[in-house]
This record gives structure tokens, sequence and C-alpha cells, in this order.
């Protein structure tokens, strides 16, 4: 075991208001049982499902999380472009939004005298939005941050298709101490330490209600898949909470991953 190890939770996507109670009920236990440096999560669907307000941000800050990583969804709500004003902000969107884009795509963050660059990176596949290579913005990242005296670092990857987050995983080994990915809201079973001592796994999950379509009102996903509609996605306030996070030990001294495990509650709200 390393002198100094860093332990890192990272909670997957925040999907409404259920997703935002199970973690004000859940985070002080968690941070309780497992002693984190650092807790993270990407925000990206905190207000009703997408976007973020500086209301449900700060509902999340209270229950205990430190620093949020985002996505696609993050311009849903009109409030982020004031709220990215601030530049001592807790919230990052994905670096790789054209460069003139408000925000910043990574950070520096002192988590118990630990420097850990948390950065947030979006997949191109499957997806709208004109973004460019996350493989050349996270390369370009690690240069200007070449000299930076870190702990550990830390990536979001933010993707719709798994081989792109498997294949980003390969780009960062040996460079970052962990690739967790988001978006999808489905945990993978694929945690693991690659060889190069990165954390590895394609997706964390969310925290949203279990018996719904990725943390959206079921009958209302279902419809628009059968009737072909395009009603706007409901979120229910009440239910059970599926949370899931993910758990990264790092050896502070070499920014390598050692440990990585799977945490996965269910809370009713």
């Amino acid at each position: 075991m390393p002198d100094k190890e860093i332990t890192i939770l990272f909670f997957g996507d925040i999907v409404g208001k259920p997703g935002r109670q199970a973690l004000v009920q859940l985070v002080p236990k968690l941070r309780q049982e497992y002693n984190p440096d650092l807790v993270l999560a990407n925000a990206e669907n905190l207000a009703h499902g997408t976007g973020i307000t500086g209301k449900t941000l700060n509902q999340m800050l209270g229950a205990g999380i430190d620093f949020f990583t985002s996505g696609n969804h993050i311009w849903s709500k009109p409030e982020i472009y004031k709220l990215f004003e601030d530049p001592d902000l807790p919230l990052i969107r994905p670096a790789n939004y054209p460069d003139e884009s408000p925000g910043r795509g990574y950070k520096v963050v002192n988590a118990n005298g630990f420097n850990i660059l948390v950065a947030n990176l979006h997949g191109q596949v499957f997806i709208q939005e004109e973004l460019s290579s996350p493989f050349k913005k996270f390369d370009e990242i690690m240069e200007q941050n070449r000299d930076e005296k870190l702990h550990g670092i830390i990536v979001d990857f933010h993707a719709e298709a798994t081989s792109e987050n498997v294949a980003f995983g390969w780009h960062c080994d040996g460079r970052v101490s962990a690739v967790l990915g988001t978006h999808t809201h489905i945990p993978t079973a694929d945690n693991r330490i690659l060889p190069g001592g990165t954390a590895y796994q394609t997706d964390i999950g969310m925290v949203g209600l279990r018996d719904s379509v990725i943390g959206i009102n079921r009958d209302v996903v279902l419809n628009n898949f059968i009737a072909e509609k395009t009603k706007s996605h409901e979120i229910d306030e009440h239910g059970v909470v599926t949370v899931n996070a993910t758990l990264v030990k790092i050896d502070s001294s070499t920014k390598k991953a050692f440990f990585i495990d799977r945490i996965n509650r269910e809370i009713e709200v």
C-alpha cells in the first residue's frame, strides 16, 4: 500500500429531484464509510433532468459533493451562462467545446492537500454538437499542465458509444489516474486497472429513479417510442432511486491507481 493514498468517490449523472434527494440522504453516510478525499459527480441532469441551476448546484454542495463535471445538457438552462462568470464555481464543462464557450474544461482541485486535476471531455460518436476531437484536446490539456505538481488526474469522459469510451481509456492509460465514463446512465461492469495504472470504467451509471428509463418516466418514453411522439421528458418525484458511484484509490507519489470498485445502492425518496 502507498504511504499517501488518495480516495476518490465519483457519482454518475444525477437525474432531477429524486437523484438530488437521494444524495442528500446518502452522501454523508458514504463519506463516513469510505472517507474520500474528493467527492465528484456529473451534474448535467440536475435540474429536472436537463441542465443546472444555482439552486440545484448549491443543494448538492450542501449534501457533501465537492466538485462537478457535466456534458452536452449543461447548456439547457440559461442560468448556466451567469453561473460560469464565477471563477470559483466548482463546475466544469467538456473541454472540447469551442474555446469561446463559457466556463472551463478542467481545473486543479485541492483535496485534503492533494492537487487533483479534474478534466471533462465529450465523445463525438452519435453526438449532434460540433465538438473537436476529445483525444487531441486531452493531449493539449496534458501538455498545458505538464509542469503542474499534481498528485492525481481524473477524467470524466462523457460519451454515447462504448467503443469510443474504451479507445479513449487506452489513449489515456499510464497518463492519468482514472478515466470514468458518464452519459448513458447505465453502469458498466468493466471497472479495472489498465496496464499503465489508469483506473477505467466505461460508465459509472446514474443517481436516478430505478423503475424508469434512464431516470425518465417510463410511460412517457415508451409512448415516444411506440406512438412516435416527442412528448417532453417527465421525472417522477418519488420512488426507489438507484445510486451508482465508483471508488478509486490513487498512489499520490506516482499518480497511478491501485484500486477501483463500483458502488451500487438503492434508497427510497
